[in-house]
């Protein structure tokens, strides 16, 4: 019997041992109390990820409600003057990768010709 439960212990903390290896190993966390705080501020993220791709969408499909009424109205599609607005804008809050961040929702806004 002896055998069997040292057996069993030994399953145990191996599998515990594998289960903390492995989360740490996945967050590149050297400890579970940073494998824990890393798996969960991730999550975090991923739920922003979500919300942020959800209202770079929403930006779009009001742009391309802005430029339907600008071309049916007789103007152009792109309004350089507005998207500088923008450009400084981004660029003021964000630094230089800004200005990249607000190009690239620019370029996903425009609409396709």
């Amino acid at each position: 019997m002896k055998t069997t439960s040292t057996a069993t212990s030994a399953t145990s903390i191996a599998s515990s041992t594998t289960s903390t290896t492995s989360s740490a190993a996945s967050t590149g966390a050297r400890t579970d109390e940073a494998a824990t705080l890393i798996g969960g501020a991730r999550e975090r993220i991923d739920a922003l990820d979500d919300r942020i791709i959800g209202l770079v969408q929403e930006r779009m499909a009001v742009s391309a409600a802005v430029q339907d009424a600008r071309i049916t109205s007789g103007g152009r599609r792109v309004h350089l003057s507005r998207e500088m607005e923008i450009l400084g804008r981004y660029r003021e809050a964000l630094g230089k990768p800004g200005t990249a961040l607000a190009m690239t929702l620019l370029e996903l806004s425009r609409g396709r010709v």
